[in-house]
């Protein structure tokens, strides 16, 4: 379906799309760009930023080819903006894009005389398209939207799959929800969400994938906590968890650790997730280091009625905060590359570096080494992360398992691709997920380690 963007907004839009993707250049998140768009314009602004942060890489190999002069940076970065949102096949009009540019232009005291510049180069790309879109795709970073580096990993790690990883980083991800299992079940909630008029299927435990994204207001139930947003990868950590042999045996309440736990979507799932042959409430220590995003745990929990301990710490530091350890399990979501959910954070490819990645493995390490020692014998510890890169997975557990021979590693997931096409779909099917319901997934890597008694 082709989107018509309303033109009197468009033109509004358009310079701060341009300013955020200049701040994403310049090295600054996204996030920290949008806070400073008008409230009335932020959505919209923010979709647009993503669509063209998806083609980022291709509009900039174009914009050259369209005209000998070089712009000014304002210029420069509007054009970018436009020639992304007109690759094909593109999800606006073309004719609108460039009228609304040139609009924004005019009403612009710093491009006012750049709009026939603006005007001429659109439409030389809507003319010579075909030509100016092959000599682009000769290059894989304007093909693949994703830095060198980043494409050459994957495709040393991934042989069979990173095209179509590196694409399917390209495009939108779908919404998925989890349902409460304390308050309802999937069945239920489709047909809930049947009645509001919005289609969905059942996916995994507790999932529902949706045809199409939602605001969480015309979610029904959502303020009650009777539904959250969480991917479907995501949602498997709570359910591994609870698979542990040493909690389903317990008869007292599980003490359980969420490392890394804001903003709070793997707590409260902890907390729904207790099985019902376990009748004791679980006592869970929900740790996150930094204070803002820790009052992101306590607003989670609040809206879905559930209760635990919420402390700042560093988890690489428990002698700071372990006086009620040793946990019987503990889920470690690690800091990471966060390069599995480029779908959902386009800006992630340009502000990463490939020197990250051994500085964010260390620590990762640090943490795992940590937590360890605060598992009781037979408990669990899930550890996960939400990359595709194997440093930060298997490799990681590797090292982890060659020096702790108690570490006993249960078959489970491993990495999880964006993608229907990956090598542990069968883990997938083994959860509840099926082949046709697979782009429910964000990129994740899970292992399960039970200590030795």
């Amino acid at each position: 379906m082709t989107i018509e963007p309303k033109r009197h907004a468009l033109a509004d839009q358009l310079p701060w799309v341009a300013a955020c993707a200049q701040a994403v250049s310049a090295g600054r998140n996204v996030d920290t760009a949008l806070a400073k768009v008008p409230p009335h314009l932020r959505a919209g602004v923010q979709a647009l930023t993503y669509d063209v942060l998806r083609q980022w890489a291709w509009a900039q190999a174009v914009l050259p080819m369209l005209a000998s002069k070089k712009p000014s940076e304002p210029a420069r970065s509007l054009l970018v903006c436009c020639i992304a949102m007109l690759r094909e096949p593109s999800h606006y009009v073309s004719h609108v894009v460039v009228d609304e540019a040139v609009k924004a232009c005019k009403a612009s005291h710093k491009l006012k005389n750049v709009a026939g510049f603006v005007n001429a180069s659109l439409r030389t790309l809507l003319r010579d398209y075909e030509t100016l879109n092959k000599a682009a795709l000769n290059d894989w970073v304007a093909e693949f939207n994703h830095p060198i580096w980043w494409i050459k990993r994957l495709r040393d790690q991934y042989p069979m799959h990173w095209q179509q990883v590196l694409k399917a980083n390209m495009q939108a991800a779908p919404m998925v929800l989890r349902v409460n299992a304390q308050r309802g079940t999937q069945a239920s909630y489709i047909e809930r969400l049947a009645v509001a008029g919005i289609p969905a299927v059942a996916i995994g435990h507790s999932g529902v994938l949706l045809a199409k994204a939602q605001p969480v207001n015309n979610l029904p139930g959502f303020d009650e906590g009777d539904v959250s947003v969480q991917d479907g990868s995501a949602q498997m950590a709570a359910h591994l968890v609870w698979q542990s042999p040493h909690l389903q045996g317990l008869t007292r309440g599980a003490k359980l650790l969420d490392a890394c736990a804001a903003p709070g979507g793997k707590t409260a799932h902890l907390l729904e997730a207790q099985p019902k042959q376990v009748t004791v409430p679980a006592h869970v220590l929900a740790l996150d280091i930094d204070a803002t995003r820790a009052t992101r745990i306590t607003e989670t929990l609040t809206r879905v009625g559930l209760q635990a301990d919420v402390v700042v710490a560093d988890a690489a530091l428990p002698g700071d905060w372990c006086s009620i350890g040793p946990f019987d399990a503990i889920l470690l979501d690690a800091p990471c590359t966060a390069s599995g959910i480029v779908r959902r954070h386009p800006d992630v490819p340009w502000l990463r570096r490939d020197t990250d990645i051994a500085q964010l493995v260390m620590q990762q390490q640090a943490l795992l080494e940590a937590l360890w020692t605060q598992l009781a014998p037979g408990g669990r510890m899930v550890y996960c992360t939400c990359s595709t890169f194997k440093e930060e997975g298997q490799w990681q557990i590797d090292a982890f398992l060659s020096q702790h021979p108690e570490a006993e590693l249960v078959p489970s997931c491993g990495h999880i691709l964006p993608t229907d096409v990956n090598g542990n779909l069968a883990a997938h099917v083994e959860l509840g997920f099926s082949h046709n319901q697979a782009m429910g997934f964000d990129g994740f890597f899970y292992a399960v380690l039970d200590k030795a008694t």
